[in-house]
């Protein structure tokens, strides 16, 4: 994907984050003002911290964005992984927080108060919550931003808690038992906390320049060897930043060729590997190669531990 499309889909998110959250708090505001519904207010509390974590996501974006400069040569990408562990830290207490709150009602249960204007207000919560839910899901699939991807987490928690609100306040009206409530909380709050685990981890790979996966690997080795007049490649290094991949590696070509020849064959590989990673920086050393090319029963076999080194000459 093109990176001026990645940056403006990025953008769109955090915007899109920090208006939903904002017309929520609002509208439960005031709802809770009229209703004075208890569910609301916890609903309340929850929309105003996210609002704090969405601008916390956009500033960070934000800065991700900016292109490389003198001080900051491989770009500012890893300020999207410093945003997935501030959102993980978010999403962490909200779990936290939400599970004491549904053991404390299943100790000790409560009747819920409610109305019309509490379900209906619920029910804009869900559809906004939604739509933003779905489209984060699209722009992560583009992207594979982690900070983007740890936001549509904590929104996703949220609009699991407000179906949770949802069906408690329906059951309080029907008469249903009061523990409903709690048990649905302390299943969402065990979900919000597996994915506060999982962005905590994915944020912490970035910054450690973790390699990408092996599949990965296994493909930029296996289209760098496709190349014609490429005899084979050892030394294979990667790590993402943001949205940007990191990739170098030593290239084996003919020993007899001149020095033009080799500087065109790598030229070339890196153009192949642009059409594949769009965003990738990409450096590339030529090295003398075995006599003879790397045969394709080799190539189509590749995996991780094969790296196809050879001793330069």
């Amino acid at each position: 994907m093109a990176t001026a499309d990645t940056e403006r889909l990025m953008r769109l998110a955090t915007y899109a984050s920090v208006a939903v959250a904002g017309v929520l708090i609002v509208t439960k505001l005031g709802a809770w003002l009229y209703s004075d519904s208890v569910a609301l207010l916890a609903s309340l509390i929850d929309s105003t911290l996210d609002a704090f974590a969405s601008l916390l996501n956009l500033l960070a974006v934000r800065h991700a964005l900016v292109p490389a400069d003198s001080d900051h040569r491989f770009g500012h990408g890893k300020a999207e992984a410093l945003a997935g562990l501030g959102q993980s830290a978010f999403v962490f207490g909200s779990a936290l927080f939400l599970g004491f709150e549904a053991i404390h009602r299943l100790i000790q249960p409560q009747p819920l108060e409610g109305g019309p204007i509490a379900l209906g207000v619920m029910g804009i919560s869900i559809a906004l919550t939604l739509a933003l839910v779905l489209f984060q899901r699209h722009v992560v699939a583009r992207t594979r931003s982690v900070a983007i991807t740890a936001d549509r987490l904590h929104y996703l928690g949220d609009l699991l808690s407000n179906m949770v609100v949802i069906l408690a306040l329906v059951g309080a009206w029907l008469g249903g038992p009061l523990w409903l409530d709690p048990l649905g909380g302390l299943a969402v709050a065990l979900i919000i906390l597996k994915g506060a685990v999982d962005i905590l981890r994915h944020s912490f790979n970035q910054l450690m320049d973790r390699e990408l996966a092996d599949g990965e690997q296994d493909d930029i080795r296996k289209t760098v060897l496709a190349q014609p007049d490429v005899r084979g490649m050892h030394d294979l290094r990667t790590r993402r930043s943001g949205t940007h991949i990191f990739i170098q590696f030593h290239l084996e070509l003919d020993p007899d060729i001149t020095l033009r020849a080799a500087h065109r064959i790598a030229v070339d590989v890196l153009n192949v590997l642009k059409l594949r990673y769009p965003d990738a920086d990409i450096i590339i050393h030529e090295d003398p190669g075995p006599d003879q090319p790397v045969p394709d029963s080799v190539v189509s076999g590749i995996n991780r531990s094969d790296d196809i080194k050879h001793t330069p000459s």
